[in-house]
């Protein structure tokens, strides 16, 4: 996953339906986290980050109604890095007002145009590789036996050799081999599915 996966157009135009259940059931499935996460690793306790993933998707069911996809103007993951950042922006300007009495209307301003620093991106990024890869797992997961996960999960994620995964396991070394092919494949197939190549 060298190119970090895009969300697929279609998903996009279906949220732009809030009576679309399914659409936006897989929109939070795969995006409440990612946004989650990357509050609280902003520093946010569980409440708070979950009170910023809120706010999030309220600001996106407000704007998909107008949203209108063009790859050429950038991607939707970016626009969603912005909101995000706006969105945990306020949340800690709100608090910090309560504390000291600062911040108005045009220092959030100010915050919201400042880019994203390179280590904010990095982490946004990672996050949302990680979530998709999560998603997708989750996706296949009981497909497959037990110990055919085990064997691609201790391979290809925990990063243990297939002798010694074999070993563990009472499989061949072909059958660890094959079963981290398979589920790879079929990761592959989900993160597909969602960007719509």
């Amino acid at each position: 996953m060298h190119d970090p996966p895009t969300t697929r157009p279609s998903l996009l135009l279906r949220i732009r339906d809030s009576r679309d259940k399914d659409a936006w059931r897989q929109f939070v499935e795969v995006y409440a986290p990612l946004i989650y996460r990357f509050a609280r690793q902003a520093g946010l306790q569980d409440a708070d980050a979950a009170d910023v993933t809120q706010e999030v998707l309220k600001a996106v069911a407000r704007a998909s109604k107008r949203l209108d996809y063009d790859a050429q103007r950038g991607s939707f993951r970016a626009w969603l890095f912005t909101v995000v950042r706006s969105k945990l922006n306020n949340f800690l300007a709100s608090g910090q007002r309560k504390q000291r009495g600062s911040g108005d209307t045009g220092t959030h301003a100010l915050l919201d145009a400042l880019p994203a620093r390179e280590d904010e991106t990095a982490v946004w990024e990672r996050e949302y590789e990680r979530r998709v890869f999560a998603w997708a797992a989750g996706k296949v997961r009981d497909d497959f036996e037990s110990s055919s996960w085990q064997a691609f999960w201790r391979t290809a994620v925990d990063g243990q050799s297939g002798k010694e995964v074999a070993a563990a396991l009472g499989l061949s070394i072909g059958a660890v081999y094959i079963a981290k092919s398979r589920i790879l494949s079929r990761i592959k197939e989900q993160i597909q599915q969602l960007q719509g190549d």
